[in-house]
C-alpha cells in the first residue's frame, strides 16, 4: 500500500521560464524519488522541503492525494487566463517511480496534459515512459505551444537524468535507478519513435566524470542514441543532516575514494557549489565538445 499525502496545488507556476528546461510550470505527482541518488540537490536543499511532506525520504514514495482531480481543476483555472505553457513532468521527484507502474497516476496527468492542450517537457530515468508514448504522441501532435515558442513545432521533449556511463559507479550513486546503458536505449525507443529527445547530464561529478574524455564519451553515446540536446551542470551539495547529499556524497567518497576529499574541500571550500572558475570551466570544455558532435546544449 503506498502511502498518501495530502495537498492542496500540484502544478506550481514560474514566475519566468528557464531556458533548458522550459518549465512555466513544474509538476510531480509523487514526492520522494525511489531511485535514492545520493547526490540529489532535493536532499537538503531548500527544495526538499517542499518535496518531503512529513518526512518522506527520497527513497520512500508517497502519492500527492487526489492529484488528478486538482490538477484538472488547476488547469482548467490556467486555460480560462489564457496561461498555457510547457509543464515540467518530474523536476524534482521521478515521475515513473517503481509504483507509478500499477497505480497509472502519471499516465492519468498525461491524459488531462492531453485534455487541455498542454505541452509538456518529461524528464526521466526510467523504461516505464515507454508505456505512455501512445498518450505522449497526442500530446505531441495536438498542444498549443507557448506564442513565443512556436517555432519549436513539437509539444514534447522527453530528457534523461545521467552523471556516469560508468555502470559501476552508477550502482554506488543511483542505487535505485536503471542503469545508463538502459536510459541510453530507452531514450533511443523514444527517438525513434518520433520524440524529441535529450539527455541532462546533471551532475557532473568533479574527478569522476568531468575529464575531457568523460564528456566526449556522454556526447558520443547521446549523439549515437538519438539525443539532440545535452544540458550540462556541477554538482551541488546542501544540508548537514545525515540524509542530506553533501553528508551522502563524502560518505561516499571516504568508502570510495578517500585521495578525493581534500580536491573536493578545496573546490568547494565552504559553499553548496564548485567554485566559479571550475563551472566556467566546465561549461567552457562542454560546449566545446557538445560543437563537435553537432549537439546543442539545450533545448532551445
Amino acid at each position: 500500500m503506498v502511502r498518501e499525502i495530502k495537498v492542496k496545488s500540484i502544478l506550481n507556476k514560474h514566475k519566468k521560464r528557464d531556458s533548458w528546461f522550459l518549465d512555466d510550470y513544474t509538476l510531480n505527482p509523487y514526492a520522494g524519488c525511489s531511485m535514492g541518488c545520493i547526490y540529489c540537490y532535493t536532499r537538503g536543499s531548500k527544495y526538499g522541503v517542499r518535496q518531503t511532506h512529513e518526512n518522506v525520504t527520497n527513497m520512500d514514495v508517497a502519492l500527492k492525494a487526489d492529484a488528478v482531480p486538482i490538477l484538472k481543476r488547476q488547469l482548467k483555472n490556467r486555460l480560462r487566463r489564457g496561461e498555457r505553457g510547457f509543464i515540467v513532468l518530474g523536476s524534482a521527484a521521478e515521475a515513473y517511480p517503481n509504483v507509478e507502474n500499477d497505480l497509472k497516476v502519471t499516465r492519468e496527468i498525461l491524459g488531462l496534459i492531453k485534455r487541455f492542450k498542454f505541452p509538456v517537457h518529461v524528464c526521466t530515468r526510467s523504461k516505464l515512459v515507454l508505456r505512455d508514448l501512445d498518450l505522449l504522441r497526442a500530446v505531441d501532435e495536438t498542444a498549443v505551444l507557448p506564442d513565443d515558442l512556436e517555432y519549436l513545432e513539437h509539444g514534447v521533449f522527453i530528457s534523461f537524468s545521467f552523471s556516469t556511463l560508468d555502470e559501476g559507479l552508477a550502482r554506488l550513486l543511483e542505487p535505485g535507478a536503471p542503469g545508463p546503458q538502459e536510459r541510453l536505449e530507452t531514450m533511443k525507443k523514444c527517438s525513434e519513435a518520433g520524440f524529441k529527445v535529450g539527455v541532462i547530464n546533471m551532475p557532473v561529478l568533479p574527478f569522476l566524470s568531468d575529464s575531457d574524455e568523460s564528456l566526449e564519451a556522454m556526447l558520443k553515446s547521446a549523439k549515437e542514441h538519438g539525443a539532440s540536446y545535452v544540458m550540462f551542470a556541477g554538482l551541488t551539495l546542501f544540508g548537514d543532516g545525515p540524509e542530506d547529499c553533501r553528508t551522502l556524497y563524502y560518505k561516499f567518497l571516504e568508502d570510495n575514494y578517500p585521495e578525493l576529499i581534500p580536491e573536493y574541500q578545496k573546490l568547494f571550500r565552504n559553499s553548496s557549489y564548485p567554485s566559479s572558475a571550475y563551472q566556467r570551466d566546465l561549461s567552457k570544455r562542454a560546449k566545446k565538445i557538445s560543437a563537435k558532435y553537432g549537439i546543442k546544449t539545450g533545448i532551445l
